[in-house]
């Protein structure tokens, strides 16, 4: 494992900050109808910075929070609710690592963070009333905050968020992508669908630009508190990321021992450290919280008992150049570019999906995939007994070493979360070419869907490529429907039978105006889609759009059906309410019917819930960032950023985009300098005091 590097001298640090920007008079924000910047700059320094301006101008108190709980100083901060996330950061080390990361980035990576954060800081300055008072504390910002937050969220929510368990809808994060051909495209143009499906809340959340480097545009978002863009497109090219099933995290249970743990039989002692946490009090004093930091050979110990301990190990610990590798994708002008940013191999998870303008597509299942001795895809997706050295990995596959698929014969490529043999179909990608440990074989009812909508149609135009994108036709619905119905024939139940009238009628879609969308999602959370002995035909690789099929416990289905029914009837007074009226959209202080629902259920339109009382439920996260893009001479796209593209609450972008998501609609992506200056509402110029208004002569 690296050696930690002492931290950042902190002047350093606020000298960077002191900097200022080009003066440059080419450097510019134009700001549209619906808040997104697009900013023009001759450097990378004044693109930076200005869309660190931008970013704090729509997301000031979001992101001085978000950088404020991740220096792990929440509880110092805002008090004791904040706690438990500052022991995760000290007890994984970041604040160490951090340093880390800034002593050994790429001059161009430092060049870019120490940009963004001026950006940042200088918005602050230039609009202190942005500020809510609580979070004037964590002021000024600096560039190992930036790195903080990035390491927090990628490691925590995404490379570690199984194992560490630190998101409770772990399940439903995920997202949807594909990438059309021209053998398979209407127009023989290549065209991609981004769609990340995400919580819709903090560090989750997308921030929607456009970055425009001597006449380069480059559009797309990214997460909030983020510089660059991490998924997007040009002129040329274009990619998404979607959350892969690829295991680079793993826990390992020790047995203790004389103070110490066992490892191949022997006593190895713990390396141990204090820090001491600060927790603010209700009347403004301060407690302090003596926290001890326990490392292994493993990894740092994250839970203990008396006779146990929980080691945790993570990849991509020592790749500090991601954002860099975001920024070479970005401004890649072909295939050749875009593949040689991946081989730098610095963003340790997630998929790629990607199409160009000279009719290329491409997945990759890519991230870093650790090296192991043994053992299959069950034996390391489970907490790991660590009494052997050997299963303690220290190398990655290679960029070579990744399942990967260009110009597949079938036109098509897919990934709704599903491991990478399914990536078309029928299968291109064998898993017996691969170790067995590389990624798990199923393929749940979304991608099924997803595959579906691809195999029904030969000739797709970009319209229907936009409607297989907001569909919310049921794929469980059409598999497992005929199966319920005969249970119900050779059942006595009369609220059964009721039940199947209602369901007969059903368009199988969760539409607002669907009904029996209610009946049957109630139904299903009961009978429980993913656990394969509910079927007498579980999944099988040979049959992936066929199974799993049939019901195991016919009599059961029946029964819970009838228990569903009995519910939906006494909440609602009748069987066929709508789900638009049952299922909410209630964010930013809006209440509108919504549409889609939990990806289990086979429906491409990602939308689960996240709260509600007896008569409603309300959207919690799912389709975020939405982009359908077409490659000819221009790139044509449509985008939604679902929940809009400010969380500041007086701005008149916080949800407004909610309607247009209610209403399955997505907008035009304003790409050409002819279409932005149509669009235009504001332009801000730079100047020696930052970002100031340009007035009309």
């Amino acid at each position: 494992m690296k050696v930690i590097q002492p931290a950042f001298v902190i002047a350093i640090v606020f000298s960077m900050l002191s900097c200022t920007p080009s003066q440059d008079n080419k450097t510019k924000i134009e700001w549209d109808t619906w808040g997104v910047p697009h900013v023009t700059a001759s450097n990378i320094e004044d693109l930076f910075y200005a869309q660190g301006w931008a970013e704090m101008h729509n997301h000031a108190n979001m992101i001085t929070e978000l950088y404020g709980s991740a220096r792990g100083k929440g509880a110092e901060y805002w008090g004791q609710s904040s706690l438990p996330n500052d022991i995760l950061i000290h007890t994984l080390g970041l604040p160490e690592l951090a340093d880390q990361w800034e002593n050994d980035q790429d001059e161009e990576t430092k060049k870019i963070f120490a940009a963004f954060v001026r950006g940042l800081n200088d918005y602050t300055q230039a609009h202190p009333e942005a500020i809510e008072e609580k979070n004037q504390v964590v002021l000024p910002l600096t560039t190992k905050d930036a790195n903080l937050h990035a390491l927090y969220v990628i490691f925590t929510r995404f490379i570690g968020g199984g194992d560490l368990g630190m998101v409770q809808q772990w399940k439903d994060m995920g997202s949807n992508t594909y990438a059309v051909g021209p053998t398979r495209s209407a127009s023989g143009n290549a065209m991609l669908v981004q769609n990340p499906h995400l919580p819709w809340y903090r560090e989750f959340l997308f921030f929607e630009s456009q970055l425009n480097l001597n006449g380069k545009r480059m559009y797309g978002s990214t997460l909030v508190g983020f510089p660059g863009i991490a998924i997007g497109f040009n002129e040329n090219m274009g990619w998404s990321h979607t959350n892969n099933t690829i295991d680079n995290t793993d826990t390992y249970e020790l047995e203790l021992k004389d103070g110490g743990y066992l490892l191949d039989g022997e006593k190895k002692d713990f390396t141990s450290s204090t820090k001491t946490l600060k927790i603010k009090q209700e009347d403004g004093s301060f407690a302090d919280h003596e926290l001890t930091i326990e490392n292994t050979l493993h990894g740092p110990v994250v839970k203990k008992s008396d006779l146990k301990a929980l080691a945790i190990r993570m990849a991509g610990t020592d790749r500090p150049n991601m954002f860099q590798q975001w920024w070479r994708m970005i401004n890649s002008t072909n295939f050749d570019e875009f593949e040689s940013a991946l081989k730098m191999a610095q963003i340790p998870f997630w998929n790629v999906m990607y199409a160009d303008k000279e009719k290329n597509i491409f997945y990759l299942f890519n991230g870093l995939v650790p090296k192991r001795s043994e053992g299959d895809w069950s034996y390391w997706n489970r907490i790991i007994p660590g009494g052997k050295s050997s299963d303690i990995w220290n190398e990655v596959h290679a960029y070579e070493d990744l399942p990967k698929l260009k110009n597949p014969e079938t036109g098509w490529l897919q990934n709704a979360n599903d491991p990478p043999w399914t990536s078309t179909i029928p299968l291109a990608l064998n898993p017996n070419d691969y170790p067995p440990y590389m990624a798990p074989q199923s393929m749940p009812f979304r991608p099924q869907r997803a595959a579906r909508m691809m195999l029904e149609d030969s000739s797709i135009t970009y319209d229907e490529l936009v409607d297989y994108k907001l569909s919310t036709h049921s794929e469980f619905a059409d598999r497992i429907m005929d199966d319920l119905f005969a249970a119900i024939d050779k059942s006595n139940a009369a609220k059964a039978k009721e039940a199947k009238a209602v369901l007969e009628k059903w368009d199988r879609k969760a539409d607002a105006d669907s009904k029996g969308t209610v009946l049957f999602y109630s139904w299903a959370r009961k009978y429980r889609i993913s656990p394969q002995e509910n079927y007498t035909t579980p999944w099988d690789i040979n049959r992936p759009m066929e199974t799993p099929d049939g019901l195991a416990d016919p009599k059961r289905a029946v029964d819970l059906l009838v228990e569903a029914a009995n519910e939906v009837e006494k909440t609602f007074g009748s069987l066929d309410v709508a789900w638009g009226d049952y299922y909410r959209i209630a964010y930013a202080g809006k209440d509108l019917p919504a549409n889609g629902i939990d990806g289990a259920m086979g429906v491409f339109r990602v939308a689960w819930p996240g709260g509600g009382d007896e008569k409603h439920s309300y959207v919690g996260g799912g389709d975020s960032w939405v982009g359908v893009i077409e490659f000819g001479d221009e790139p044509k796209a449509k985008v939604l950023l679902s929940y809009g593209n400010s969380t500041q609450k007086t701005s008149p972008h916080f949800g407004d985009q909610l309607e247009l998501f209610s209403k399955k609609e997505l907008r035009d992506a304003w790409f050409t300098e002819e279409e932005v200056k149509v669009h235009t509402e504001k332009v801000e110029v730079l100047t020696e005091n930052g970002f100031v208004e340009e007035q009309n002569n």
